[in-house]
């Protein structure tokens, strides 16, 4: 059974929370996957690691985990692969795999223009 782990970075302001399970019911919506569910970096929780558990304990042998981060930092490209590593140890039979992070999309460039035009 696959799960979902959608990773965002977090923040003190719970609007960030309602907006991330607000994407996690239109993941849910347009993939027909049922185990789609949140997990923090910071200030939020679940963090990594129990967003994982959770997945376990429910079923999931694969787990992908799309990183919510605009660009590769450190957290993408350090901190969230070590958490990873060591996951990958906790649970050596489940496959676990990260996505590439949001980035240079040309759908984030609509958004963008979509924004912009609202202004007018």
């Amino acid at each position: 059974m696959k799960g979902i782990l959608i990773l965002a970075h977090g923040s003190k302001r719970q609007e960030t929370e309602r907006i991330l399970n607000s994407l996690i019911e239109k993941v849910k919506s347009r993939t027909g996957e049922e185990l789609v569910y949140p997990s923090y970096l910071q200030f939020s929780g679940p963090n990594l690691e129990a967003g994982i558990d959770y997945l376990v304990k429910k079923g999931a042998d694969k787990i992908r985990i799309m990183p919510m981060f605009l660009f590769d930092g450190i957290h993408v490209t350090e901190d969230i692969p070590n958490e990873l590593r060591a996951m990958m140890e906790k649970y050596p039979g489940t496959d676990i795999r990260m996505s590439r992070h949001i980035g240079d999309d040309d759908r984030i460039a609509d958004i963008i223009v979509d924004r912009i035009a609202s202004l007018d």
